[in-house]
């Protein structure tokens, strides 16, 4: 079994951080073969998933959303061999608000019944922006929090 969506507890942990601020979603997404949909419609997953994207895009963006980043991942050189990925990318929404505002939504809530269908698996991180330092490692000196 994988992990689709947050479970209450966390997603309770989650508005317990500060909402004001950006924050990046780092997201890792395994797809399924054909979607599973309640009604029993024969979709890829793939082409489920776009229908996710298709619908919650626009929202996504008006909420300030934007992808900065996109990656088709090839091999996990560190990590378990069993976990493998089809989608990954970075969203970042303008505040921890936007981010509950859109899974909040009527718009959204009917579009992820299309994610719900084409994902098998998934990993949801929220991250705090940071600046990339000049030299690797640098940011460890000062937390990571991007001050200064």
């Amino acid at each position: 079994m994988g992990y689709i969506a947050p479970t209450r507890e966390t997603f309770a942990r989650f508005k317990d951080l500060p909402r004001d601020r950006p924050v990046q979603m780092l997201n890792l997404v395994r797809l399924r073969e054909w979607a599973a949909y309640p009604d029993g419609r024969r979709v890829s997953g793939r082409d489920a998933y776009r229908a996710y994207a298709r619908e919650s895009g626009p929202l996504f963006q008006r909420l300030g959303g934007r992808q900065v980043w996109l990656a088709t991942p090839e091999l996990m050189l560190i990590g378990p061999d069993d976990e493998h990925w089809d989608l990954a990318f970075i969203a970042e929404y303008p505040t921890g608000q936007a981010f509950i505002d859109l899974l909040r939504d009527p718009v959204y809530r009917e579009a992820v019944k299309h994610r719900q269908a084409a994902v098998l698996d998934s990993r949801l991180l929220r991250t705090q922006p940071a600046r990339a330092a000049a030299t690797f490692g640098e940011a460890l000196d000062d937390g990571a929090n991007g001050a200064g």
